[in-house]
């Protein structure tokens, strides 16, 4: 990231996502892996593409994994159907699917609240033929207040996040006014303003929006931000994305939260693929504010 200014960098708090970093590993052993890659933090996928309501012995080991490796788990998806995979979550799903999620609900929250893990991501899910969509959203809207509910329960924010269409077209929610739109939704439907915008700049840059734009209109619905270059969806500096240009203006337009590292590490392995950001940059310095509707 040429002309990154390591004294913002130092103001960022980096956490890694185990779902896609770190893959060539269990499971279990890539907490402690994203630690001796010098970083404090992590976030999750919904780990059990098997199981939105896994076996509490599944629980209980991720969870030690992840204190033993002296990490936070800083986010934590719901179940999102089979991701990585072809589907894009699961509660704008009829049938099964939004039953899946329903019941995932609470698991996910009652996990997330035994590691202090204050931010859920719900994916939207992707248009089903057959479907009248109003009758989709109108579903989401519904378990996505159920969702929100289970978050403030535990202080936690509920996000919602903007996908790209060229890889996820049949997923509706493919750009920022987009998901703001059912961030707004949910929160006059709820009334408890815990619901914010994922802001993943891979995404909004593959839908080819104006990123100054939407980080001047949005950083204050934004409740957490992940990156990736693009092209490619690899590691900061293998793409064309300013991005220690568009972290930098985040920072000024006042988002304190978390930056996931939610990118491939090409062709070697995942430790090797963070000799962007040097290592006296990875660990969290200090632990953002948790705040509803930041």
């Amino acid at each position: 990231m040429p002309g990154f200014d390591w004294g913002t960098a130092a103001d960022q708090r980096f956490n890694v996502n185990l779902s896609i970093l770190f893959t060539e590993l269990p499971l279990l052993e890539r907490p402690a892996a994203a630690a001796a890659a010098g970083f404090t933090a992590v976030e999750l996928w919904w780990p059990w593409v098997d199981s939105p309501t896994p076996e509490q012995s599944r629980l209980d080991a991720l969870k030690r994994a992840i204190e033993d490796a002296g990490v936070r788990l800083t986010g934590l998806n719901f179940y999102a159907g089979q991701l990585p995979g072809p589907d894009r979550g699961a509660l704008s799903v009829p049938g099964e699917e939004s039953e899946r999620f329903r019941a995932n609900i609470e698991v996910t929250a009652d996990f997330a609240a035994a590691l202090g893990c204050t931010a859920l991501n719900a994916l939207y899910g992707n248009r089903v033929d057959g479907v009248d969509p109003a009758a989709q959203d109108a579903l989401a809207v519904e378990n996505l207040v159920l969702a929100a509910r289970a978050a403030d329960r535990i202080g936690a924010t509920l996000l919602i996040e903007a996908l790209n269409a060229p890889e996820s077209p049949r997923y509706p929610l493919v750009s920022a006014p987009a998901a703001v739109e059912v961030v707004d939704r949910v929160n006059a439907a709820t009334g408890l303003g815990n619901a914010s915008f994922l802001m993943d700049l891979y995404h909004l840059a593959m839908n080819g929006e104006d990123l100054p734009a939407v980080i001047d209109r949005y950083a204050a619905k934004t409740g957490h931000v992940q990156i990736a270059d693009n092209p490619g969806r690899g590691a900061p500096g293998t793409g064309s994305l300013p991005l220690a240009e568009l972290l930098d203006r985040l920072r000024k337009a006042g988002y304190e939260g978390w930056v996931g590292l939610e990118y491939k590490p090409g062709d070697r392995p995942s430790a090797e693929a963070f000799d962007w950001l040097p290592r006296e940059a990875r660990p969290a310095r200090r632990t953002p504010p948790t705040s509803h509707g930041s």
